[in-house]
């Protein structure tokens, strides 16, 4: 199956979970996650229409906004503290905030480099933080805190990557959503769900799905 293949799949996918849902699907972002992906496919994907991609490694994702400005890549993946200078160079958009001294670190830079980039807070509900970064709900209030609103730093959303085949993960973390929502006063989104759970997301109210290989086929190691 080629690209264009794969990208009407799941554009019907997530247009029949919408209409399950009672859900507008231009109101649901497909995220490629174009992680290990050449170049070549990105640049096809962008033809097709798309402009934002997710990406897990600083490094590989700054070489890719290097090389392609006029799109937009969002880190999905751990961001440690050595790598924020980078990150806020290169990524339009950072999801993997999850810990205060990170959110002090980037206020900071962003400050110095006179740069607005949006984050999202990347929380844990599961306790699995140690496998695959996360902001226990525990801490969320300390995290806020640090991140004090900085116009250069917007908060817009919530990302997570729950554990598979906990039906009640999604329902969680809408409601904390709304919870934060009415906390902060401003909307937030919703970043949750991949291929194998896009439709359980999309039905919980989710504003993003992250696919990868489903997209773009398998990655190059």
């Amino acid at each position: 199956m080629n690209l264009v293949d794969r990208i009407a799949g799941l554009k019907q996918r997530l247009r029949l979970a919408c209409e399950a849902a009672g859900r507008d699907p231009e109101r649901v972002e497909l995220l490629p996650v174009s992680k290990r992906q050449p170049l070549t496919l990105i640049r096809e994907a962008a033809a097709l229409g798309f402009s934002r991609f997710g990406e897990n490694y600083v490094q590989e994702g700054a070489d890719k906004a290097a090389a392609e400005p006029e799109l937009a890549f969002l880190l999905i993946g751990p961001l440690q503290r050595n790598k924020a200078k980078a990150a806020l160079q290169h990524f339009r958009e950072i999801q993997s905030l999850d810990r205060p001294e990170l959110a002090e670190r980037l206020r900071r830079l962003a400050a110095e480099l006179q740069v607005v980039r949006p984050v999202w807070i990347q929380v844990d509900l599961w306790n699995e933080a140690t496998k695959l970064g996360g902001c226990p709900e525990a801490d969320l209030p300390a995290l806020l805190a640090a991140l004090a609103g900085d116009p250069n730093l917007p908060l817009r959303g919530l990302m997570a990557i729950p554990p598979p085949e906990d039906d009640g993960a999604f329902a969680q973390l809408a409601a904390l959503r709304d919870r934060l929502q009415q906390d902060l006063g401003h909307a937030l989104l919703l970043s949750m769900g991949m291929s194998s759970d896009l439709e359980a997301a999309v039905r919980a109210g989710t504003d993003q799905v992250r696919i990868g290989t489903a997209f773009f086929g398998e990655r190059v190691h």
